[in-house]
């Protein structure tokens, strides 16, 4: 009898572990080419507050639309916070779980409304102090 428990844990080990994977591994978005949490360098926030600029790597630079009147800024000692829940890759502003903090505690909730790679056209015309 034990051994019969046994395969049959063994059996729905090996049946859920290709989900599993499938949660590790990027979906294709419509958005543009998903990240990882890891590869994202840098950000600001643009001049209205409505959108912020995430640096991805070296070259990328991503725009997430935020809700309209949010007016975002990034100010000396405050940070971005994404809240990643299950797997690390963003795809879409539904992977992002965004705030921004600083080191006295302040929190301010941030939510993603769009998501999408700027072409190597719209970065350029990005004046150099507005990157992240």
């Amino acid at each position: 009898m034990r051994t019969l428990i046994r395969i049959a844990a063994a059996l729905a080990i090996i049946a859920t572990a290709p989900l599993a994977h499938a949660a590790d591994t990027p979906a294709k978005s419509k958005s543009g080419p998903c990240f990882a949490t890891n590869t994202w360098r840098s950000w600001t926030t643009t001049d209205n507050g409505d959108a912020l600029l995430l640096r991805v790597g070296l070259r990328d630079i991503y725009k997430v639309g935020l809700t309209p009147g949010t007016r975002a800024r990034k100010g000396p000692n405050q940070f971005l916070v994404n809240q990643v829940r299950g797997s690390n890759w963003i795809c879409s502003h539904l992977d992002l779980d965004l705030m921004i903090s600083d080191n006295l505690g302040f929190r301010q909730p941030l939510i993603a409304t769009s998501l999408r790679k700027l072409t190597p056209q719209e970065v350029a015309a990005i004046p150099k102090r507005d990157l992240p």
